[in-house]
C-alpha cells in the first residue's frame, strides 16, 4: 500500500516539476490585431541572468538552434503573411569548440508571425524548442506548445469549449455545485462509496475523532481537486502560457498501469472484507502513530482521498477540462472558484459517508451484522473493480473482457450475494442466519431482481441502466436477432448493402473500432470528410474514448432513441475519433506537431480535438459542414434526448442554408 501511495505521489510530483521547469527560458504569448482579420502572434522568451539560448540558425555540427514554429491547424481558415519576425539580432562570437560562428540571445527575445483569417476563427499551434546554456554547461533540450485561438472579435478563442462563456460567476458556481453532486452517481465515482464506508468502519476512537477524520477526508478531496488546478493556472499566468494540457489525466484514466493498479486494489480490499486477511499498517508505523495520537490515520485518509480523485477523473474530467480551457483563455479567479465549488459539492457526500460509520458503531454489535456489511461491500467491490480492468482491456484491445464475459462475472457475483443474504453462504466470521428480517428480505429481492435484469444482456439486451459500466455492445460475440450491418449512402435506409462510393473499401480501423447500434461510419477524419463531400452530407464528429463512461451512457441512453438513430443513419456521415486508443495509426495519418510526430490513433485524435476545436474532454459532438465550417455549437455530455435532436436538426438546417 505504501508503494502504491509513493507511486501516485511521484507521478504528481513529476508532473509539477515538468510543468514548472522552463529550462531558464520563460515563455509567454501575445496576440495583437493589426487590421481587418490580420493578427500578429508573438511568443517571447525571458531568459534568466547568466543564461542564453541559441539563435534559429540550424547547422549540422553547431549547437542546438532555437526552433519556433507557427502551425495553422486548418489551412482553410487562416494563412501566414510574411516571414517570422525576430525582435533582436543575436550576439555572435567564434566558438572554439564548434569551430564556427555561433549566435545566441540573452535577456529576452520575441518571435512574431502575422496571421490573416480566411474564416471566422482559427486555431494556431505554436511549438518552441530550445537549449539553455551558461558559461559552464548546457541543459538538455526543452520544448513547449501553445494553442492560440484567433477570433474576429472578443469572442472566446475556442468555440464550444468550456461551456460557460458569457455566464456570470455565480451561474458558473451553481452549475459546478450541481455537477459536483451529480458526479456521485457516475460509474467511476460510485465504486468508491463502499470503499469509503468500509475504510471508516475500521476507525477507532470516539465520535469526536470520527468527525475529525471525516472532515480531513473532505478537506483532502477538495484540496486535491482545487490546488493542482490553481497551481497550473498560476504557472500559466507567471510564464505567460496560453495552453495547458491534460495528458496526465488522460494517462490516469486510460493507461493500463493505473487501471490495473486500481483493479488490484479493489480485489485486495474485497479479499480482506471476505475474511482472507486483515489489512493493517506495519507495526513500526503503528508504534510511531501511537506516539502521535493527533495525527493517527492521516496518511491513510489522504491515500483514500487521492484514490477517489484519480479513479473518478474519467467521469469528472469534462468539468475539469472546461476549467482548464478557461484558464488558457486568460481567466484567473473564475476557474479556481468554480473548481472549489465543484470539489466542495463533490466531497460533501463522501464526508457524510465517512461520518456514517461513527453512527454505526453506536448500534448493537450482536448478530455479526457488522461483518455482514463488510461481506456485502466485498461483493460490490469485486463487481465494480472489473470496471478498471475493462477500461484497460478496451483501450488496448486485449479482448479479455468482452461484454458477455463481463456480464457473466457480474451475474455470478450478484447471485452469490443474493445467496449470502439468504444465509446459504457463510464466511469464517459470520454468525448463522436462522431467519431473515424484512430489511434483509428487501435486499434479497433487489439483488435477485438485478440479476434477472442482467440475464437478457447475455443475448444482446441493451441494459441502458448499466450503460456506463459495461463494455460496448460491439464487443459481444452473439446478439440474438442481430442483422448484418447496412451501409447507407442515400437519404434513406435500405434493407441491403448498397454500393459504397469509396469503391467498396472498408473504412480505416474498422477491424477493431466500431460504432454502436449498427451505425456505419468512419474512424479517421480526412477519410470521413471525403466521404461526406462525395454524398453531400454534413459530418457528425464524435470525440469519444474507450474509457469514457459518459460516452457509453450517451450512446445507450440518447443515441438509442429511434428519432436520433434515424437522423444519424440517414442524414449525417459519422466519424468516431477515439482519443485514448493506443493502436498505431497508418503512416499516412501521422501528424507532425513541431518536431514531434504523433503516430498513435489516440494521440492524433486528441491533437485534432484540442488544436482544431478546443476540446480536451469526451464526449464532445461537432457538426461540420463544407470546408470545415461549424454548423452548431459543439455539444458534450447531456442526456436530454429532445435537446440532442434539436442540436442535430440545427446542423441540418444550417447545412441546407449553405447550398
Amino acid at each position: 500500500m505504501r508503494k502504491l501511495l509513493s507511486f501516485f505521489l511521484s507521478v504528481l510530483v513529476s508532473v509539477s516539476v515538468v510543468s514548472a521547469q522552463e529550462q531558464h527560458a520563460h515563455w509567454r504569448t501575445d496576440v495583437k490585431q493589426l487590421g481587418d482579420r490580420l493578427y500578429r502572434v508573438s511568443v517571447t522568451a525571458v531568459i534568466d541572468s547568466a543564461w542564453h539560448i541559441y539563435d534559429t540558425l540550424r547547422t549540422e555540427f553547431g549547437p542546438n538552434a532555437t526552433i519556433v514554429q507557427f502551425n495553422i491547424a486548418d489551412p482553410k481558415r487562416a494563412v501566414k503573411e510574411g516571414e517570422m519576425l525576430i525582435s533582436a539580432e543575436p550576439f555572435r562570437y567564434y566558438d572554439d569548440i564548434y569551430m564556427m560562428d555561433v549566435g545566441y540571445f540573452e535577456d529576452s527575445v520575441t518571435f512574431s508571425q502575422d496571421i490573416r483569417l480566411k474564416k471566422k476563427d482559427a486555431v494556431l499551434n505554436v511549438y518552441v524548442e530550445w537549449m539553455a546554456c551558461d558559461d559552464t554547461n548546457c541543459l538538455p533540450l526543452a520544448d513547449r506548445e501553445f494553442v492560440i485561438g484567433l477570433p474576429d472579435d472578443s469572442a472566446a478563442a475556442f468555440p464550444g469549449a468550456g461551456e460557460g462563456g458569457g455566464k456570470s460567476l455565480w451561474a458558473l458556481i451553481l452549475e459546478a455545485i450541481a455537477w459536483g453532486f451529480a458526479a456521485l452517481l457516475t460509474p467511476c465515482v460510485f465504486p468508491m462509496v463502499p470503499m469509503t464506508v468500509s475504510y471508516f468502519l475500521k476507525g477507532d476512537g470516539g465520535p469526536a475523532r470520527g468527525r475529525m477524520r471525516a472532515a480531513l477526508y473532505g478537506f483532502f478531496i477538495v484540496a486535491l481537486y482545487t490546488l493542482p488546478v490553481a497551481v497550473i493556472i498560476l504557472l500559466t499566468r507567471i510564464v505567460g502560457g496560453d495552453a495547458v494540457t491534460a495528458d496526465i489525466f488522460n494517462w490516469l484514466s486510460t493507461h493500463w498501469l493505473p487501471n490495473i493498479i486500481f483493479f488490484v486494489v479493489f480485489m485486495i480490499f474485497a479479499a480482506s472484507f471476505f475474511g482472507a486477511f486483515e489489512i493493517t499498517m506495519p507495526s513500526r508505523l503503528v508504534n510511531k502513530s501511537d506516539s502521535k495520537a493527533d495525527t493517527k490515520g492521516v496518511g491513510g485518509i489522504f491515500f483514500l482521498a487521492l484514490t477517489l480523485v484519480l479513479v473518478s477523473f474519467s467521469c469528472t474530467g469534462p468539468i475539469v477540462g472546461g476549467v482548464l480551457i478557461k484558464s488558457t483563455q486568460g481567466e484567473f479567479w473564475d476557474p479556481i472558484v468554480t473548481m472549489l465549488a465543484f470539489s466542495v459539492a463533490f466531497a460533501l457526500p463522501f464526508t457524510i459517508f465517512a461520518l456514517f460509520p461513527s453512527i454505526l458503531r453506536k448500534l448493537p454489535r450482536s448478530g455479526g451484522w457488522l461483518n455482514s456489511v463488510k461481506v456485502v461491500i466485498a461483493f460490490i467491490e469485486v463487481a465494480l473493480g472489473f470496471k478498471f480492468l475493462s477500461t484497460a482491456d478496451q483501450t488496448y484491445h486485449w479482448g479479455l473482457l468482452d461484454r458477455e464475459v463481463y456480464l457473466a462475472i457480474w451475474i455470478v457475483v450478484f447471485t452469490l450475494l443474493g445467496f449470502y443474504l439468504l444465509g446459504k453462504i457463510r464466511f469464517a466470521h459470520d454468525d448463522e442466519v436462522k431467519h431473515i428480517g424484512v430489511g434483509r428480505l428487501t435486499l434479497v429481492i433487489a439483488v435477485f431482481s438485478f440479476v434477472v435484469y442482467m440475464i437478457p444482456g447475455m443475448w444482446g439486451a441493451p441494459l441502458k441502466a448499466l450503460s456506463g459500466y459495461l463494455p460496448p455492445l460491439t464487443t459481444q460475440d452473439f446478439i440474438l436477432g442481430d442483422e448484418a450491418p447496412v451501409i447507407v449512402t442515400g437519404g434513406t435506409a435500405g434493407t441491403a448493402a448498397v454500393q459504397d462510393p469509396l469503391g467498396g473499401r472498408t473504412p480505416k480501423y474498422s477491424d477493431f473500432l466500431h460504432l454502436p447500434h449498427n451505425l456505419q461510419g468512419f474512424f479517421e477524419l480526412e477519410e470521413a470528410r471525403a466521404y461526406a463531400e462525395s454524398v453531400d452530407k454534413p459530418l457528425f464528429i464524435d470525440f469519444t474514448g474507450h474509457g469514457c463512461v459518459n460516452c457509453r451512457e450517451m450512446e445507450n441512453r440518447v443515441w438509442s432513441d429511434p428519432r436520433v438513430l434515424d437522423i444519424l443513419r440517414n442524414d449525417y456521415v459519422i466519424v468516431a475519433l477515439y482519443c485514448d486508443d493506443k493502436k498505431p495509426a497508418d503512416e499516412s495519418d501521422w501528424i507532425t506537431a513541431g518536431d514531434r510526430t504523433l503516430q498513435h490513433i489516440g494521440k492524433i485524435n486528441s491533437y485534432i480535438a484540442y488544436t482544431r476545436y478546443g476540446v480536451n474532454a469526451q464526449p464532445c459532438y461537432v457538426l461540420e459542414g463544407r470546408d470545415g465550417e461549424l454548423l452548431a455549437e459543439p455539444r458534450s455530455y447531456d442526456l436530454d434526448i429532445d435537446a440532442f435532436i434539436r442540436f442535430l436538426e440545427e446542423g441540418l438546417e444550417n447545412y441546407s442554408k449553405k447550398l
